[in-house]
């Protein structure tokens, strides 16, 4: 996971180019990418946003996991993998106990059922951004991306519920400690799926990446 404003922006080159990787590891996958939080926003290609045709359930989710035979599907899987004490798995991937820190409000949650997956750029948003242009199986492969840590995120069902579709130009999470992690996932999913941002979103991004956030880093991997 990303750390907040206080993660080694020192060690970073100031060079604005991707990390370097093999060229073999080009063949299998595309390259891992590290910016400054500033540079990463300007990356976002800025167009107007469209609602128009966009349901939830042209989103497929939450599919088998990652591991099909584990008999969890990608919430399950996803409370698994960001449990900070593993929980009690019965039959049919039945989960309870364990332990969870919430960093959108900073809540340890010892209840699953509790908790949300987040989207962190909503199926909305994503729909408004250049979703709406994707065909169904890829739109499915997004709504349950388990290959980046950012893309899902265990929440407080709460929080979650705060937030619903909106983009960080309306809603933030309301732990001040969250604010720069944050937008440096948002900015990262965005850029891994190659979605787009309205101008009042882009605005906000660089208001931050320009002050309290100055030394976030953004990483990610573009999708597939």
């Amino acid at each position: 996971m990303i750390k907040n404003c206080a993660c080694g922006f020192a060690a970073l080159s100031l060079a604005l180019t991707p990390l370097a990787v093999p060229a073999t590891a080009h063949a299998a996958s595309a390259a891992a990418q590290t910016f400054p939080l500033t540079y990463a926003v300007g990356q976002i290609p800025v167009a107007d946003e469209s609602r128009a045709g966009y349901t939830r359930d042209k989103f497929r989710h939450w599919t088998n996991g990652l591991d099909p035979a584990d008999g969890c599907n990608t919430r399950a899987e996803v409370l698994l993998a960001e449990a900070t004490e593993a929980p009690a798995v019965a039959a049919g991937c039945k989960l309870s106990e364990g332990e969870w820190l919430s960093y959108y409000d900073e809540q340890e949650v010892t209840d699953p059922a509790k908790l949300d997956i987040d989207h962190m750029v909503p199926l909305a948003e994503a729909w408004d951004s250049g979703a709406s242009a994707w065909d169904a199986k890829r739109r499915e492969a997004y709504a349950n991306d388990q290959d980046a840590a950012t893309s899902l995120v265990a929440v407080t069902a709460r929080t979650n519920r705060q937030k619903p579709d909106q983009d960080p130009a309306t809603w933030m999470p309301p732990a001040p400690g969250a604010t720069c992690r944050y937008l440096a996932e948002w900015t990262a999913t965005k850029l891994r799926w190659g979605l787009t941002a309205d101008q009042a979103e882009i605005d906000t991004l660089n208001v931050y990446a320009g002050g309290p956030c100055e030394k976030q880093v953004v990483h990610y991997t573009p999708a597939p």
